[in-house]
């Protein structure tokens, strides 16, 4: 008789790029070159200099032995000073746990907070790999509205009135994956009291914090006194030096839950790659100027997006745009995202995921992800989705 497999684990769904990967066509069918708008990957190539500082560091032998489990100490502390100017916030050292990238991040600190029959407050839609984790530990998903009529951003009150003696956090992302909107400081420092006063923790995505549109601070809850006692920040410096194959991301959060994230993290990955720590702490200390070019690059295909999205004769609506992301109404009612995705992919060569991939209520929606493309592919982008309209 052949073994079982973990039925909580079996009922989650397929990683969605992947599935995604099978709609299309092999490349002697495709009418053009397909446009791959699916993942969240940067077009380019990390800074010439991050790979000649590689190319050395990996001669050295310590760069390919284990670290401390929270990271060296060197990036730890520059983390930890990048943050606090960033923020405009107070952050120690001892607050920084460094992971194999931000997926880590978050499914440790999960794993620190929660258990089977808690639950999480989730807005919808949602970044799906958030969703499949907790669908794994047995916690269950609280579902609230990430869009609303008012603004694309969950409601405080409405998340509020979800919240009950198994809650243990309040689950954000922004800027957001998958509609790239980005919420107002006063917006989270909302959630931010809410969480403070019902004892449950407020945990923030903020991988692409670094291509918000203004210098301006993302929100002040680092420059809050005790934040460490609610507030937990995921970040990834995968899309920001664009080494997203070499995993490393951060925990900033009080030291007790660090704590109980370290015994996770050493379960699993041990300490995120030596060596790519080192490409972390050398883009932290000399890419900024590269990171301000890369991040007007980003500014100017969220422009080309907006401007294409006018084109006479398009039925695709956007609803919101930001970071590396388009969040997209679709025109054929009664139709699912997926059967829409699957035909653009198929007949059209445009890959994107739907919006069903994001959560419930979602068929009406896709995602683009623009990050894929230059600036100057976003009006072929919509002359695609027009093509579709009528097909």
């Amino acid at each position: 008789m052949p073994f079982s497999v973990n039925a909580a684990v079996q009922g989650v769904e397929t990683p969605p790029a992947t599935e995604a990967a099978t709609w299309i066509k092999p490349e002697p069918l495709r009418n053009r070159a397909l446009l791959d708008l699916s993942q969240a990957v940067p077009s380019y190539p990390p800074a010439e200099a991050l790979q000649e500082e590689i190319a050395r560091a990996a001669r050295e032998p310590e760069t390919s032995l284990y670290t401390d489990i929270l990271g060296i100490a060197p990036l730890r502390a520059a983390h930890a000073q990048h943050m606090a100017r960033d923020y405009a916030g107070k952050i120690a050292a001892e607050n920084v746990g460094i992971t194999a990238g931000c997926n880590q991040a978050y499914c440790a600190s999960l794993l620190a907070l929660a258990q089977a029959g808690d639950n999480i407050i989730l807005p919808v839609p949602y970044y799906f790999n958030h969703h499949m984790w907790l669908g794994m530990l047995g916690i269950e998903p609280r579902f609230v509205p990430g869009l609303t009529p008012k603004a694309p951003w969950p409601d405080v009150d409405m998340v509020a009135a979800a919240i009950d003696a198994r809650t243990r956090a309040i689950m954000l992302c922004s800027p957001n994956n998958p509609t790239g909107s980005v919420y107002p400081p006063e917006v989270i420092g909302s959630f931010y009291d809410l969480a403070r006063d019902r004892g449950i923790a407020l945990i923030i995505d903020e991988t692409y914090k670094d291509f918000r549109s203004t210098p301006e601070p993302l929100h002040d809850l680092f420059a809050r006194k005790g934040w460490e006692d609610t507030f937990i920040q995921l970040y990834s410096f995968s899309k920001v030096f664009a080494i997203t194959g070499y995993r490393v991301g951060s925990i900033i959060a009080g030291t007790p839950l660090l704590a109980e994230a370290e015994k996770v993290l050493d379960c699993v990955a041990i300490s995120a790659p030596h060596i790519s720590q080192r490409a972390a702490l050398f883009g932290l200390h000399n890419l900024d100027a590269w990171k301000q070019e890369k991040r007007a690059v980003m500014q100017a295909r969220i422009e080309a997006v907006l401007t294409a999205f006018k084109q006479p004769g398009l039925d695709y609506r956007l609803v919101s745009a930001g970071a590396f992301f388009a969040y997209v109404k679709h025109p054929f009612a009664g139709q699912t995202a997926k059967d829409v995705a699957r035909r653009l992919a198929g007949k059209h060569d445009l890959l994107c995921l739907p919006g069903s991939m994001f959560g419930p209520d979602q068929e009406d929606y896709i995602r683009i992800a623009f990050a894929n493309a230059e600036a100057s592919a976003m009006p072929t982008v919509v002359e695609r989705l027009i093509e579709s309209q009528n097909s």
